[in-house]
């Protein structure tokens, strides 16, 4: 670990209380000349989560300032508060934390100068490379982040899904996104510490909240390209799918049933891969780009169905969906084609969940700047934007593919 060497505490309380304070449901950061809190309304409408400053712990602490109690926490808040009050009634929850802005140089084994040369076979992740304030609610959200970026890659490899060197990727990206939420956090945390009156304006805070509000929703995120990103050659045919970003979702119709439904709320966390086909003009079952993408995906050597092993479900590594340009009333789905409605199961019973059109209210051509000639949008298991890419270049997705999957899936062991 390098970053800050003295630690900062807090206090922190799950409380039920009576106060005269009068945003005590609002979210907010309060501070006095004898500290600051960070306050955070809960579920159900009294409980709230406060965020108590306990100051700087001594070198020579030794862990005592984790002793503190929680009557002590309570009394700290009162005093930063004052001329407000804070009756506390009921504490669900408290802790006290130590926390300073660190980060390791790597989060697996492999030393700089031998990356590409030998495997990883250790890897940390969250708190054991970045610590931090919990100001800004990242330290759970972002060590989840690490361990769903690593877990996918491990189970793809184990299985025999893709070649080693894809392990290699997780501390490339995830120890970038790291530094981003250190450097991010201390400049919160520093607008958080410091009293109205000595901020250049009085919206400082907040205008950095609104602006930077990705960040803590896990949307700023961007991964560099990469053996799992492709180059941004064709991000303009898909503007609102930035490649290396988090997918977006958008509401489109299942023409099955006609429900509407956000698109990305149908992906699973199954490990699979998701290739999204947004169909040009014409209607289903007509001559047209995507039916000739179609054909290629379920029939050619080089498309990455090839890679499904034999005897799986055809939508067991990739999960393919189709969205047309016509509302539910426009698709036929008898003449949609059968890569988008693949037979599963025991039974080969046809999954029609697949197949969508756009919903008249909300054209997600429009909502996400989908080019009307036709795109593919592939996305990782982790659902980060992994390519952009034309109806017709099966070949630059073919050969996406090639450098991930080994289609070779490994015997059980």
């Amino acid at each position: 670990m390098a970053g800050d060497q003295a630690n900062h505490a807090w206090g922190v309380m799950d409380v039920l209380v009576v106060t005269d304070f009068p945003d005590i449901r609002t979210k907010c950061s309060i501070q006095s000349e004898y500290g600051n809190i960070l306050l955070i309304p809960r579920e159900g409408g009294y409980l709230f989560r406060l965020y108590v400053d306990l100051g700087e712990v001594p070198d020579d602490d030794n862990g005592r300032i984790r002793t503190t109690t929680i009557e002590q926490i309570i009394a700290k808040a009162n005093e930063i508060m004052h001329p407000y009050t804070l009756d506390v009634r009921n504490v669900a929850w408290h802790s006290v934390y130590e926390v300073a802005h660190r980060l390791t140089d790597r989060f697996d084994d492999v030393p700089l100068d031998a990356v590409g040369t030998r495997t990883p076979r250790v890897f940390i992740l969250g708190d054991a490379c970045h610590t931090h304030s919990a100001k800004a609610g990242q330290g759970m959200n972002v060590s989840m982040q690490d361990g769903f970026n690593l877990g996918w890659k491990l189970a793809h490899v184990l299985e025999g899904r893709s070649p080693e060197n894809l392990l290699a990727t997780y501390s490339a990206e995830r120890q970038v996104v790291a530094k981003n939420l250190i450097d991010f956090d201390k400049e919160w945390s520093t607008l958080m510490a410091m009293r109205p009156e000595d901020l250049d304006d009085p919206t400082e805070l907040e205008d950095f909240y609104v602006r930077t509000a990705e960040f803590p929703a896990g949307f700023m995120t961007q991964y560099a390209p990469s053996m799992l990103i492709g180059e941004p050659t064709h991000q303009a045919l898909a503007t609102g799918y930035p490649i290396g970003k988090r997918f977006k979702s958008a509401i489109v119709e299942r023409v099955c049933d006609t429900n509407p439904m956000h698109l990305g709320h149908h992906a699973k966390a199954d490990g699979r891969w998701r290739i999204y086909a947004f169909a040009d003009a014409p209607a289903a079952g007509e001559p047209s780009a995507v039916t000739d993408f179609a054909d290629w995906i379920a029939r050619a050597p080089d498309s990455p169905l090839a890679c499904t092993p034999e005897g799986a479900d055809p939508d067991a590594w990739f999960d393919v969906k189709v969205i047309y340009q016509q509302d539910h009333t426009g698709v036929d789905i008898g003449v949609v084609p059968d890569v988008f409605k693949p037979r599963v199961g025991p039974f080969e019973l046809i999954d029609y969940e697949k197949v969508y059109a756009v919903r008249p209210q909300e054209d997600i051509f429009e909502t996400r700047g989908i080019d009307r000639g036709g795109v593919i949008v592939v996305v990782r298991p982790d659902q980060y934007v992994a390519n952009v890419l034309p109806l017709t270049a099966t070949s630059e997705l073919g050969a996406f593919f090639a450098g991930v999957m080994t289609g070779q899936p490994a015997t059980a062991r």
